[in-house]
């Protein structure tokens, strides 16, 4: 259930970039029409009537293109989405089965440390074979942790590799109608 409220935060973390990046390029377009209205209005109709059919088709093919751009850029949005929960979902197994395989030998440690501890003749022996055994499960516990939080952060960075890709891309998309300004 946590993988899944992860992978929707993603959803919408990626979501809302993208929306974010939509607006921006949609207000810079806003501002350059409100800009051309605002000087053209009384010689629009004569604009328009010196307009040739070639300069109408240009300007159409260029809105077509324009728009099959962000179709196409919002697909990518939608592969390297898919791409990072698919990656984290499998990370997000490999990291179950590691935690039980961890589980299940301190389980078989205690059963072993248990065996033992019945087999001792005295107190003493009892309590030095049980803070041998504290200390070794502690270790333990302690590598086989960082070995989980290794790969946890590993398992991050390759979830929100296709995303960061996404991510860069939309900016240096941005960044280039704001450089033509």
């Amino acid at each position: 259930m946590a993988g899944t409220t992860n992978v929707t935060k993603l959803a919408g973390e990626a979501t809302a970039l993208t929306a974010e990046a939509v607006r921006k390029v949609a207000a810079h377009n806003a501002a350059q029409v409100k800009k051309a209205a605002d000087t053209g209005a009384a010689k629009t109709p004569a604009a328009l009537e010196n307009t040739s059919m070639d300069q109408m088709t240009k300007m159409t093919d260029g809105l077509q293109k324009t728009t099959e751009d962000a179709v196409e850029f919002n697909r990518g949005n939608i592969e390297a989405f898919t791409k990072a929960a698919q990656t984290y979902m499998a990370g997000l197994q490999d990291l179950s089965r590691q935690a039980f395989a961890m589980m299940q030998g301190f389980g078989e440690q205690a059963v072993e440390n248990t065996k033992a501890l019945s087999t001792m003749k005295s107190l003493k022996e009892a309590a030095e074979l049980q803070t041998g055994f504290a200390r070794s499960t502690l270790e333990k516990s302690v590598a086989e942790a960082t070995k989980l939080n290794e790969a946890a952060f590993k398992l991050a960075e390759q979830a929100a590799a296709p995303l960061a890709a996404r991510w860069t891309l939309a900016m240096e998309k941005m960044a280039k109608p704001i450089a033509r300004i």
